[in-house]
């Protein structure tokens, strides 16, 4: 019989950030990276995983109805003083569970790592700021630590479209407003709560996730409306954000999907997670500030990614900043070995990781 609570206190205790519960293994952790299974508990078998499911979804009709139809689940959990990111999916016909445990406290923001420049551009009046990374890279914690800072330091009206909700925030010198997408929630898709906060006299929308073409619409419509918008999508670069952007269109659309993109969109941080030589994890990030020449390579009939990252790593002075400067700026610190740095860059870059850490070093006096 599983034991669920104990397992959970378990991964609280020993300060995981996700839980795996698969059929035929023992409950495992990821603690920094690593997987670690719990020792002490037992091989999960079929009817642990019944169990699971049971508890997680505690007879919601609407949950357990899209799961049965579409085979996959979202959903948020409470337990104890925190809350869960429940996803549900299938393995072999039998239920498996990947829990994503989420602090109750939010760190502060200037203790993440992300450059400064990312929360003034939050200033804007309108626009569309994107926050990019692959799955695991710190998207939705860096996304709530802007709304935070704005939180307790604009007089705003923020909209948040979350599948689930994580962080509950509380209206101080602004009001929040957060909104579950899904069946049986507060909104239906992305792309319906974003169309509707048109009407919620909404400062800024924050859209969880931008998957799909309706969505990416309505965020262009609301940005150009008088909004500021601010989104996450799953890319690993600046340059591959902005191709995924514009691919989302048809050919015969993306040349004014281009023009639009290069006038509303104000900045697009990149950010990966590398477990640093004190066992901790390091925030890198690529930063990029839309300048008139950014915007103008964007507007180009080919879009050159090449172009792009040049733009970034030549634009400093306005707050962009390079992947390669911030891998540099990492090792120099001693925060990543020179191994970690490399394997971050394609080969064709290691000359010039190399040039950045010569320059690093003598302009520090090292």
């Amino acid at each position: 019989m599983i034991d669920i609570n104990k397992i959970l206190e378990i991964a609280k205790k020993r300060d995981a950030s996700d839980v795996h519960l698969i059929c035929g293994l023992k409950p495992i952790l990821r603690i920094i990276r690593d997987l670690v299974p719990i020792d002490e508990m037992d091989v999960l078998v079929e009817s642990d995983m019944s169990e699971a499911y049971d508890y997680f979804v505690r007879g919601n009709l609407d949950k357990d109805a899209v799961f049965r139809e579409t085979r996959k689940l979202d959903a948020s959990f409470e337990f104890e003083d925190i809350r869960l990111r429940v996803n549900i999916s299938y393995a072999d016909d039998v239920p498996l569970f990947t829990l994503r445990l989420i602090k109750n406290t939010l760190p502060k923001y200037e203790d993440l790592g992300v450059p400064d420049i990312v929360r003034r551009m939050t200033y804007q009046p309108q626009g569309l700021m994107l926050v990019t990374g692959k799955t695991n890279s710190g998207k939705t914690t860096t996304l709530n630590a802007l709304v935070n800072d704005i939180n307790e330091h604009q007089n705003r009206k923020i909209l948040t479209l979350e599948n689930p909700v994580e962080f509950k925030h509380t209206s101080k010198k602004s009001i929040i407003v957060q909104k579950e997408v899904g069946r049986g929630r507060d909104s239906l898709s992305f792309s319906d709560g974003v169309k509707n906060s048109l009407r919620e006299d909404c400062d800024i929308v924050v859209v969880g996730e931008i998957r799909d073409r309706e969505t990416m619409d309505a965020a262009i419509e609301t940005a150009e409306s008088g909004h500021l918008v601010i989104g996450t999508l799953h890319t690993k670069s600046c340059a591959e954000t902005i191709d995924r952007m514009i691919n989302f269109y048809d050919i015969s659309d993306q040349q004014s999907v281009k023009f639009l993109i290069a006038s509303l969109l104000k900045l697009v941080v990149s950010q990966r997670l590398l477990k640093g030589k004190n066992g901790k994890l390091v925030l890198v990030p690529e930063v990029m500030v839309v300048d008139n020449i950014v915007a103008g390579i964007i507007r180009k009939e080919k879009i050159s990614v090449s172009e792009i990252e040049d733009a970034i790593q030549s634009n400093s002075e306005k707050g962009s900043i390079g992947l390669i400067n911030s891998i540099a700026e990492l090792f120099v610190d001693d925060k990543i070995t020179l191994e970690q740095a490399k394997a971050q860059i394609e080969e064709k870059n290691i000359e010039t990781l190399n040039r950045t850490i010569m320059q690093l070093k003598i302009k520090r006096g090292n």
